[in-house]
């Protein structure tokens, strides 16, 4: 009787290594294919552009920024905070209007009221009278709308800035978005 186990007709070691290498590779890419391409093809994105961006000082005491906000991505995008010069603004010093269109002119500055605010005032872009809202929290942005966005005051922009490149960021639970501009005379 002959023994099995010094048959030459199997395969050998290595020959059945490899072969159990190469299905799993592919197996494995497969399935990571399958995965990248379930998830990209039904999760809309978040894509926020900012425009028209403008600081202002009044060389004395009161500074304002203002810039549009295009929500360009498929779903709705809340914005969590807006920092200026790496300082977070407080909500009571922004003042947004939400629009379905978009304003193709650039954003005027506006002049706060006696109180130092700009509650109530509106931002004219064009023939277009922007009422503008004090924020209260949070603010949530529709997809394909803009916000006009106005603040007041923001933190660290003084006289000296007059001319100098300042940089702000929205902050959304997703992702962050910055943009730089020279800080403008108001008058």
């Amino acid at each position: 009787m002959k023994d099995a186990s010094r048959s030459r007709k199997g395969l050998s070691t290595v020959v059945t290594t490899l072969i159990i290498l190469v299905v799993s590779v592919l197996l494995a890419s497969v399935v990571t294919f399958y995965a990248i391409n379930v998830t990209t093809t039904r999760v809309q994105e978040e894509s926020l552009q900012i425009y028209k961006e403008q600081i202002w000082h009044n060389g004395v005491d009161f500074s304002e920024a203002a810039f549009l906000i295009v929500n360009t991505g498929g779903r709705d995008v809340v914005i969590d905070s807006i920092s200026v010069r790496g300082q977070t603004c407080d909500w009571n010093t922004v003042y947004y209007n939400k629009t379905g269109t978009t304003p193709s002119e650039e954003l005027p500055y506006v002049y706060p009221t006696g109180n130092g605010t700009l509650q109530g005032q509106n931002a004219t872009v064009g023939s277009t009278d922007f009422n503008l809202i004090q924020a209260g929290g949070d603010l949530i942005l529709k997809s394909s709308w803009s916000m006009i966005v106005y603040i007041i005051n923001p933190d660290s922009v003084s006289v000296n800035d007059v001319g100098v490149t300042v940089g702000f960021t929205v902050f959304t639970a997703n992702a962050q978005y910055h943009k730089e501009c020279n800080v403008d005379a108001s008058v």
